[in-house]
């Protein structure tokens, strides 16, 4: 039997930083971000299908969000301002993007390929729940520019302004309800947190 390098692959995202252009105080690796991406995609269904009548499809949500970013185990994660710099290099950047997710699927075998390939290159997910993703993955990085933020490190704060700016350009209730009744904690310090059980 042939062996596969496909989750070994995967597996290789603890070793890449994102916001390489920026001092940190703490690093952040693609790996924690995209299983905080897949949390937060989980979050807004749910606020979503409770609150707002939605239908959203919780689970190819969260796979989505999961293997969002996986094609920068082969290319690195590209800075912001290059990767959205013009059109054209966007337009191209998304091709590299496309044939690093078709890389990866190939590493599987051929009877589990489709069950991947779909969530690395963001297939089969309808408009309105591929929105509430990238609303997640802003939502990650807004959280992220926070906590750099409380450890005394001003280099994020044009990071934060921005991607609050892009969240609400989003206009998204769900985004809306996260922003309100979730946000405002990740400025606390840990003994400030509320841990007392909600009231129903």
């Amino acid at each position: 039997m042939e062996h596969s390098s496909f989750f070994a692959m995967l597996f290789r995202m603890k070793y890449i930083n994102r916001w390489g252009l920026m001092r940190n105080t703490r690093w952040e690796n693609l790996s924690e971000h995209s299983m905080e991406t897949a949390m937060l995609s989980h979050a807004l269904a749910v606020i979503g299908n409770k609150r707002m009548g939605r239908r959203y499809p919780l689970e190819k949500i969260v796979l989505h969000a999961l293997y969002h970013d996986c094609s920068e185990i082969l290319t690195g994660d590209l800075p912001t301002p290059v990767k959205y710099g013009s059109p054209a290099l966007q337009g191209s950047y998304k091709a590299v993007e496309q044939a690093a997710c078709r890389r990866l699927a190939a590493l599987l075998p051929a009877d589990l390929r489709e069950d991947f390939a779909l969530y690395l290159t963001g297939d089969g997910l309808d408009g309105a729940s591929q929105r509430l993703v990238k609303a997640a993955d802003r939502l990650a990085a807004l959280i992220k520019c926070i906590e750099e933020e409380k450890a005394g490190n001003r280099e994020f704060l044009p990071a934060k302004e921005s991607t609050l700016k892009a969240l609400y350009s989003m206009q998204l209730p769900e985004v809306s309800v996260f922003l309100e009744e979730f946000l405002p904690a990740f400025s606390l310090a840990l003994d400030e947190l509320d841990t007392k059980e909600t009231e129903e």
